[in-house]
């Protein structure tokens, strides 16, 4: 069993910041590339237009235009953990943000994981 916990949510005010950490834990043989999605209220998930960041195993990471410079992503691999450094935060960014992963299980099983969410509310 694997399992993605996100934390770090919260209420934050316009141009303050916020770190999300995202831990996996179970029966995981390794972690390919791990990142963060958001869902902004109202609007349906689509999990192509709301991926906020992505790292790779290697530590290559990519960014959503919108985030650039704003937004860090890193990783702690031997923690299996994924974290979101979110600064300059604008209300335009209140969303539920989902972790998610690419695990082999022990097994050897491949597939991807996600998180149950955390919001982030960015309102004055």
């Amino acid at each position: 069993q694997v399992q993605l916990v996100e934390s770090g949510g919260g209420l934050v005010q316009p141009g303050g910041s916020l770190r999300l950490s995202c831990a996996a834990s179970g029966s995981i043989r390794s972690i390919s590339g791990m990142g963060w999605h958001r869902q902004a209220p109202g609007k349906q998930r689509d999990l192509k237009r709301d991926l906020v960041a992505i790292i790779t195993s290697g530590g290559v990471t990519s960014y959503e235009d919108s985030v650039k410079g704003r937004f860090t992503i890193s990783r702690d691999s031997a923690k299996n953990t994924v974290y979101l450094q979110m600064d300059s935060l604008k209300p335009e960014d209140t969303a539920v943000y989902y972790c998610a992963a690419g695990i082999t299980s022990v097994r050897g099983e491949f597939r991807n994981y996600w998180g149950k969410g955390t919001l982030v509310t960015v309102s004055s």
